[in-house]
């Protein structure tokens, strides 16, 4: 179908046309599933290409945990959503036997982002919680479907001025998360589609969050076994 005719069987009334129930009900169910395949082949072509990424990201990470450091998270709007949730996961792993590790999201404290972006703006609003809480040895990931939100740049350049690992999920081309090198791993959603790259990023950090407490899981395992032979 082209886009007209998506739309004149969508929304028929708009052309003049009578509304059948039975005509809307199929072609609503024809949405369902281009979109449901759509997003299948969004996240096939993703992993395929950003696996390797995802997997040397996961072991910086985890490196990061290993010497005392903490996971900062930001986004804007729906992202910031995303941000929340990664910090939630590592905070409250709902997998039993699997430890807290620190994780800060940087969007929580209304405040503070409403105190810094009325006095500096709002590019400004995690630059400042970095320069508070971060150091040297700490890691950093930043949500953004575009790549070039303002507030996260300023943030992935003050983290790679402290010491901080950088991580970024973004999408299409990867903006300037992709093109400014202060990102040290970005994963990047190979479509424009703001919906298929949100769910991609879920997907990604669910898998970050899972690979890193396989990674911790094995250190500890491995001095176990020392121990044990010693």
């Amino acid at each position: 179908m082209s886009n007209e005719s998506d739309l004149t069987a969508l929304y028929p009334f708009l052309h003049g046309q009578p509304q059948s129930p039975e005509r809307l009900d199929a072609a609503l169910l024809h949405s369902v599933n281009e979109k449901a395949r759509d997003s299948r082949e969004t996240n096939s072509r993703f992993f395929d290409e950003q696996g390797p990424v995802l997997v040397a990201a996961a072991k910086a990470l985890a490196h990061v945990y290993r010497r005392g450091g903490r996971l900062f998270s930001m986004g804007n709007g729906g992202s910031s959503c995303d941000a929340s949730h990664v910090a939630v996961e590592f905070v409250h792993p709902i997998t039993a036997g699997r430890p807290a590790l620190a994780a800060t999201n940087l969007v929580a404290d209304l405040a503070m982002i409403s105190a810094v972006g009325n006095d500096l703006g709002f590019e400004h609003v995690f630059v400042r919680q970095l320069l508070a809480q971060g150091k040297a040895g700490d890691a950093l990931v930043g949500i953004s479907t575009s790549g070039n939100s303002t507030n996260l740049m300023a943030a992935f350049a003050k983290a790679t001025e402290i010491g901080i690992l950088t991580i970024g999920l973004a999408g299409g081309e990867g903006g300037k998360m992709k093109s400014s090198g202060l990102v040290d791993f970005c994963l990047v959603v190979p479509t424009t589609s703001i919906h298929r790259v949100q769910e991609c990023h879920v997907a990604a950090y669910h898998i970050l969050w899972d690979l890193v407490h396989t990674l911790l899981a094995d250190d500890r395992g491995s001095a176990t076994t020392k121990g044990a032979a010693a």
